[in-house]
């Protein structure tokens, strides 16, 4: 991580965990504030691979599901990477930054990532690097983000996975209600002072708790290869390019699209309990009474307590009753809204 960031974010109170800020003091009530006020978080314990060269966009055409033509200077976009059987390895957050490729992933999956994707380089004019600790990211959500990134900006991205630049860097909404800044430490130090004094910092899970509620699911060690991405609703939230042209799994995905109706799909859903759910754990549902019928992708606590999950599950366990977490007797999901539609 750059120290220079991380002083700058201890002293403001940040305690870390390993490349991760924790919490600012105050965990639980971070995360009250995460669901009712304006907050902002440090996002540089994501990894961040750069791709820059000649034929950077062909090269990355060629492994990702997303269509690369379709990342700009002012569009964003969702991708994945996967396995010659349709099997998601990663996720990614793309964006176009000083002439390279920005793809945002968890940090764990990082090293075999790039060494994968460098395999296949061959002759291509393509450079791959590690651009996690040179380039500082930052969240803000909630009811003032806009405002308050207007104020600093002067110009706010007009729709969801649009990007404005300036002289700061770059600045990316998500959605309604999240925004991402990716620049420079310099210029992310006065960012930083000037948002914190309307919105309250917080840790790295509040963000995750964000990106659940989104709908917007993260590969992580234990789910890599387990799902094609049209079960994670990858084509859903726009990380699917079906007028392409050939990238490695594309027989397998195009092929599950025009099967038909898709068999599993990602559910947002509440547990209450209060022990945590982990990414890769089992499903229950009652119509295949000790049969798994599903597994949890990414979940974090909830700030009324519990947890909330997204879940891969198959849509006839979904349509013939409950569905209960790591085993047929465990507590039952609650299902909730996503904020996009699933077929």
């Amino acid at each position: 991580m750059n120290s220079l960031w991380q002083a700058h974010l201890s002293a403001a109170g940040a305690v870390y965990d390993g490349r991760r800020v924790s919490h600012f003091g105050d965990p639980q009530q971070e995360l009250r504030d995460t669901c009712d006020g304006t907050v902002i978080t440090d996002l540089t314990h994501l990894g961040l691979l750069r791709v820059t060269g000649d034929d950077a966009e062909t090269f990355l055409q060629g492994q990702l599901s997303g269509d690369a033509r379709e990342i700009t200077e002012e569009k964003a976009q969702y991708s994945s990477y996967n396995t010659p059987k349709g099997r998601m390895l990663a996720t990614f957050l793309a964006w176009l930054e000083d002439g390279g490729y920005c793809l945002q992933l968890p940090h764990p999956l990082l090293e075999s990532v790039k060494k994968r994707l460098s395999l296949f380089i061959l002759r291509a004019k393509v450079a791959i690097e590690d651009a996690s600790d040179h380039t500082v990211r930052i969240g803000v959500a909630g009811e003032k983000a806009a405002a308050l990134l207007a104020e600093a900006f002067g110009e706010l991205p007009a729709d969801a996975m649009r990007v404005v630049h300036s002289s700061q860097g770059r600045l990316l909404r998500l959605n309604a209600r999240q925004y991402l800044f990716s620049g420079r430490v310099e210029h992310a130090m006065p960012l930083w002072d000037a948002l914190r004094r309307e919105a309250t910092p917080v840790g790295a899970a509040c963000w995750e708790w964000l990106d659940i509620r989104a709908g917007i699911p993260h590969i992580l060690p234990l789910t890599q290869e387990e799902f094609v991405p049209q079960m994670a609703n990858y084509e859903l939230i726009g990380g699917v390019g079906f007028k392409k042209g050939c990238y490695t799994g594309q027989e397998i995905i195009t092929r599950t699209q025009h099967l038909g109706k898709i068999k599993r799909r990602l559910y947002l859903a509440h547990i209450d309990t209060d022990n945590a759910p982990q990414p890769g754990d089992h499903l229950f549902g009652q119509e295949a009474e000790g049969q798994v019928g599903g597994k949890i992708v990414n979940a974090r606590q909830a700030p009324d307590g519990g947890y909330d999950v997204l879940a891969v599950i198959p849509v006839a366990s979904m349509n013939a009753g409950s569905i209960h977490w790591r085993s047929a007797d465990g507590p039952v999901l609650k299902t909730l809204p996503l904020p996009y539609s699933v077929a």
